[in-house]
């Protein structure tokens, strides 16, 4: 037998993190030039949460996932609880009430946790029914997506009200990726895209045809989030027109470090590549780019080597949300899609936000450790 240390991360995925982490230090300090003197500890503060993170991280591993997949019903009741008292209890910021503001630490967001909860609760119903059922009917198999619809629904429905349409599609991004490697019929996707597009169509038809019948319906504030997301090219606003200039004069090897040549809100989380592409331009964006897709492979490839069923149905989950975001941040910054609030995993300023990549950081921590140890028996 190999003598190998009983706790152990693979290279490919801890030092990417890392890389990740210092980026994200560096660039909230040079973003830290366009906002007021308020926001002057920002970069600390990141500091400081990612401190906690690798030791929340860490802390995970040594527990393991098998204690999370055991109690994870537990977790989906108090998630779903947060988010009720969210509703009842929370006070309305930016015209949402997502946040508990927690005097001394800041706010905290749930909804960022709920996603980490949402994939390791369907991780464990999806390895339940295959384990219960070698070759389902189709009405197990019916049944099965019944029970997954509901358990994705009750949050989706909560965050929805407060309101927060990202996080939902976040929602049932984690649950198309993990359910397509649940290796379940696919017909039952070809069916579920074609009612999507169906009901897609139908809402957009109403928007279009009679604006008061579709208020009556879903309500003013549907019908505002809607046309925000119809009218995104058209209506650009400042804060992307002005991003996009600071991108697009940067250059090849941007204006240097702490050097944002014009103002645009904010930059420390949503819009935090345009930071980072004014200071170093396309070869340093390039080079970010390229770190997030391997970063990606790799976890994939952690997945893909994985010697529990469960545990590849997290990272299923996993890799989805953060593609997803990688992507739709990234597009929104450069204009090509619409800008939804969802920040840039692991780079972006935020506490709960944070906690919540390294929570799942500690997760593939978990799977790494696992994998590493049953190959050098």
């Amino acid at each position: 037998m190999k003598n190998v240390s009983k706790y152990k991360v693979e290279k490919g995925i801890l030092i990417p993190l890392i890389i990740l982490a210092i980026i994200s230090i560096t660039t909230i300090y040079s973003a830290q030039g366009l906002l007021n003197s308020s926001y002057s500890s920002l970069y600390i503060k990141q500091a400081l949460w990612f401190i906690v993170g690798f030791i929340l991280a860490y802390l995970l591993m040594y527990i393991g996932n098998d204690f999370l997949y055991k109690n994870v019903y537990i977790l989906y009741i108090i998630g779903i609880i947060s988010l009720i008292a969210l509703l009842l209890f929370a006070p309305t910021i930016n015209h949402a009430k997502a946040w508990f503001s927690i005097p001394g630490i800041g706010t905290i967001q749930p909804s960022e946790f709920m996603k980490i909860i949402l994939i390791l609760t369907l991780a464990r119903v999806i390895n339940d029914f295959n384990e219960k059922y070698d070759s389902p009917t189709l009405l197990d198999e019916f049944k099965f997506l019944l029970k997954v619809g509901v358990i994705v629904l009750i949050p989706s429905i909560l965050t929805f009200l407060q309101p927060d349409t990202g996080v939902v599609l976040i929602y049932l991004l984690i649950t198309f990726c993990m359910l397509f490697v649940s290796g379940i019929r696919y017909r039952w996707f070809v069916f579920a895209i074609g009612l999507l597009v169906l009901s897609l169509g139908s809402v957009l038809l109403i928007h279009f045809l009679n604006e008061d019948l579709f208020i009556k319906i879903f309500g003013t504030d549907f019908f505002y989030r809607i046309d925000r997301l119809l009218d995104w090219k058209s209506g650009s606003g400042m804060q992307l027109e002005n991003a996009l200039m600071a991108i697009g004069s940067a250059g090849l090897f941007g204006k240097g470090f702490l050097q944002t040549p014009i103002y645009f809100p904010e930059p420390q989380t949503d819009f935090i590549f345009a930071v980072f592409a004014s200071n170093y331009g396309l070869i340093g964006s390039i080079g970010l780019i390229g770190l997030l897709v391997f970063f990606d492979i790799k976890i994939i490839g952690l997945g893909s080597k994985s010697v529990n069923n469960i545990n590849k149905y997290t990272i299923a989950g996993i890799a989805g949300m953060l593609i997803y975001q990688q992507i739709q941040n990234i597009g929104m910054t450069i204009g090509l899609l619409p800008i939804t609030g969802i920040t840039l995993p692991f780079i972006s300023y935020g506490g709960s936000s944070l906690l919540s990549y390294m929570i799942m950081a500690g997760l593939l921590f978990s799977i790494s450790n696992e994998n590493l140890r049953f190959t050098n028996k």
